[in-house]
């Protein structure tokens, strides 16, 4: 029988299992997780024919590499990225065929931050709660990938789509955000929010998957208390 199965020969900064998340335990404290940017993840499983929320390889700037013991169709979307299948170019945005044994690379970001990487028949570690995130913050799922793991994949049940490749719009050198005030802006001064709504932020690199903290001017508290944790939607400046 053949072992469908792949080893992790270079892990990269940061690549983790993801599908679309862990939906309906949030009364439990369970996070949602999954992945960060949901469409690319239904693109690379749709070019592999996978279900959309086929769970798959979440890389993070300098990417990954992986061999697969068997033939297997893969692709690669999301922040794009140069690919080898063992030393060779291979196209990004459209299915590629691995040979058992060869070696598939994802290499480091040309802007962006986040690559996925699908697998016909799809990642298929054990579900937990439902899905196959992981998560950092629960520390539910698969832990992040180390050198020498090894993945099952799961049974191929359609064929790659035919495409030459897929079009991607490039992020924006600079991200402007619109701003909506919430229940606790009476905390901050006036001045502050002038200033958080005219100055430049950038992201700084104590960031994770969970949250971008940023760098920037600091501001003016009208209130020097703190608050208990509180639940936080997604797209919040805290």
């Amino acid at each position: 029988m053949t072992d469908r199965a792949l080893s992790v020969v270079r892990s990269g900064a940061l690549t983790t299992v993801q599908d679309l998340g862990r939906y309906g335990h949030a009364h439990l404290g369970v996070p949602r997780s999954g992945a960060l940017d949901p469409p690319a993840l239904r693109l690379v499983n749709r070019l592999v024919g996978n279900p959309e929320g086929a769970a798959a390889l979440e890389t993070t700037l300098d990417g990954c590499a992986v061999r697969p013991r068997c033939a297997v169709t893969a692709a690669v979307a999301g922040a794009p990225c140069p690919v080898l299948v063992d030393g060779r170019p291979a196209p990004w945005g459209a299915p590629v065929r691995v040979p058992a044994g060869a070696l598939l690379e994802v290499g480091r970001v040309v802007s962006g931050v986040r690559s996925y990487v699908a697998f016909g028949g799809g990642v298929a570690v054990e579900p937990v709660l439902g899905s196959r995130s992981a998560d950092l913050l629960s520390g539910l799922g698969p832990a992040p990938l180390r050198d020498g793991t090894v993945l099952p994949l799961g049974r191929v049940t359609s064929g790659a789509a035919r495409v030459d490749g897929v079009p991607t719009q490039a992020p924006p050198a600079e991200l402007v955000l619109r701003i909506r005030l919430g229940p606790r802006d009476d905390w901050f001064t006036p001045t502050a929010l002038r200033t958080l709504a005219t100055r430049a932020y950038r992201v700084s690199a104590a960031s994770n998957r969970i949250g971008l903290r940023t760098e920037g001017p600091p501001l003016e508290r009208a209130v020097s208390a703190e608050l208990p944790s509180e639940g936080m939607v997604t797209g919040a400046v805290q």
